[in-house]
């Protein structure tokens, strides 16, 4: 997973933001705070968990199903980025 290492720092920040938000979560339900500021916590929390999963999923793809001699120019019609668009769009 040396792919991985380039955007380690950026995952790192991503992951420590969701933990934020799963904490105001806990703190939300301990303070009993109406289920509207819940409910919207989660959804924010469930987005972020998408996002950091885009993010993974299309560095992987592109890592380990297109060969690395690959000229990026012809990448219209490839069905690894056609894959990847569809990633984009199920997590919108």
């Amino acid at each position: 997973m040396g792919h991985i290492a380039q955007e380690k720092q950026k995952l790192l920040n991503r992951i420590r933001r969701l933990r934020g938000q799963l904490d105001a979560i806990e703190r939300s339900v301990e303070q009993e705070a109406s289920c509207v500021d819940i409910l919207q916590q989660i959804t924010a929390c469930r987005g972020a968990m998408n996002g950091l999963l885009t993010v993974v999923l299309e560095d992987h793809i592109r890592s380990h199903l297109m060969p690395v001699d690959e000229d990026p120019a012809e990448k219209v019609g490839d069905p690894r980025e056609q894959l990847i668009d569809i990633v984009h769009s199920y997590f919108k």
